[in-house]
């Protein structure tokens, strides 16, 4: 079967440069946090709220993702993110190289990369769409998903050579790199169709921040109005919710009730992150197979049922360091599975007008709540003990599949056979959404 992607050079272009920084972050990921606790002797609450900065942006996406829907060239702006991450970076190499690093500095990088993340996935969702034809948003999502596993699989050991070789502030030098190779491949990407022109109301009469208050409204309206885009934000939000629950007590749990050591800990991350690889390669052919609607279904449960895995672990060291690293496997196969597809049904029934928006309105929901299930899961483990909030954390992730089984997601065959219907904004006007699947 030949690839809908094949001889397709400005998705290719984009590609490596998504490929670049995605690599880059892993390398960033490692380095601010050794920055805190090495360089500057940060507390644990400290350390906590660097990870709060880094996500505390994603509040604001739907108001972003607002005023990047009333802008001609989104491809602008994710240049503009990039090369906006790499200067805050730099700043880190350059104070140390002068001793003067600070907390409030590392505060301060954590914040501007976080938000010009936002603002590069508010303008990621309309561009990509306009460089990918519908029939291949599935395999362009199993790419890109997959370079992002590839990252995560083999990026912390390069991270890691790196910081042990040139120090971590150094090494955030590298990723500040990775953004400017973004910046200069994604700068040179041209697609086929046009910016769709942005209507800035039913009267054209409100101001620049009635504009952006009103989009904001429109976009988590239609989310809320649309039977696909409802369920899935349910979903998400649910799973993502739980899933973070779990996600800091999960190496807390490896480490002082497994008894693991951090290069077993590594080692058994470092292989269940193949699983994220395998489903993002696998997620298209599944989907062809049983449709793109049931794929989902089996990623929103395979995702964050395994965490209970970890609560079963014991015997030889070998064998729990393989509990551990079954567990990453199956939720790594899982997230992949629920992602690669859903964001191909996204990206084939939000019009071109409300994209950003929509997306901007999907993260605020979806990535707002990760800070607050990790302190849930941080007051549950104290109070409850860790093994019985990773229980928790598994069963409720998993009926997070009960927004979809209602809904008409299960029963999608192929993304690209959404069909539109014209829905009903806040503000009195009308844009195309997408209700129907093929059987």
């Amino acid at each position: 079967m030949t690839s809908p992607l094949r001889g397709h050079r400005a998705f290719r272009r984009f590609w490596a440069g998504q490929a670049v920084s995605q690599f880059g972050d892993r390398v960033s990921e490692l380095a601010l946090p050794l920055i805190a606790v090495g360089a500057l002797d940060a507390s644990t609450a400290q350390v906590a709220g660097l990870t709060a900065a880094l996500w505390a942006p994603n509040l604001a996406a739907v108001f972003l993702g607002a005023w990047v829907d009333g802008r001609p060239d989104q491809r602008r702006l994710l240049v503009l993110a990039d090369l906006v991450r790499a200067a805050a970076l730099a700043t880190l190499p350059v104070a140390a190289l002068f001793g003067a690093v600070t907390l409030g500095q590392l505060y301060a990088v954590a914040v501007v990369t976080g938000a010009a993340g936002v603002l590069f996935g508010n303008a990621y969702a309309p561009f990509f769409a306009r460089l990918v034809p519908r029939s291949a948003y599935l395999a362009a999502n199993s790419r890109l998903s997959g370079t992002r596993s590839a990252a995560q699989l083999a990026g912390p050991a390069l991270g890691g050579v790196l910081v042990q070789a040139l120090t971590a502030p150094v090494a955030v030098l590298a990723d500040a790199v990775s953004f400017l190779v973004s910046a200069l491949l994604v700068g040179g990407v041209r697609t086929d169709r046009p910016p769709t022109d942005q209507p800035e109301g039913p009267d054209g009469a409100d101001g620049p921040d009635g504009a952006v208050l009103r989009r904001a409204r429109e976009g988590l309206g239609f989310v809320l109005r649309h039977p696909y885009l409802r369920a899935s934000l349910g979903c998400c939000t649910t799973v993502n919710f739980f899933t973070f629950l779990g996600y800091g007590l999960t190496v807390l749990f490896a480490g002082r009730e497994l008894g693991l050591s951090a290069g077993r800990i590594g080692l058994a991350f470092g292989l269940g992150a193949t699983g994220g690889l395998l489903g993002a390669l696998g997620a298209p052919a599944l989907s062809r197979r049983i449709g793109a609607g049931r794929t989902i279904v089996l990623g929103a449960v395979l995702f964050p049922a395994p965490i209970a895995l970890l609560t079963v672990a014991g015997g030889p060291v070998w064998a729990r360091t393989g509990v551990l690293a079954a567990a990453e496997f199956l939720s790594g196969l899982g997230v992949m599975l629920f992602d690669v597809p859903l964001n191909a049904v996204q990206a084939a029934v939000v019009p071109d007008g409300l994209r950003s928006r929509v997306f901007g309105a999907f993260a605020t929901v979806n990535y707002g709540v990760r800070p607050l299930g990790a302190l849930l899961g941080g007051l549950l483990g104290t109070v409850l003990g860790v093994r019985p909030a990773l229980l928790v954390a598994a069963l409720g992730g998993s009926l997070a599949v009960l927004w979809l089984l209602p809904s008409p997601v299960p029963r999608v065959r192929a993304p690209e056979s959404l069909v539109p219907l014209d829905l009903p904004l806040p503000s009195g006007g009308r844009r195309d959404g997408a209700v129907r699947a093929a059987r």
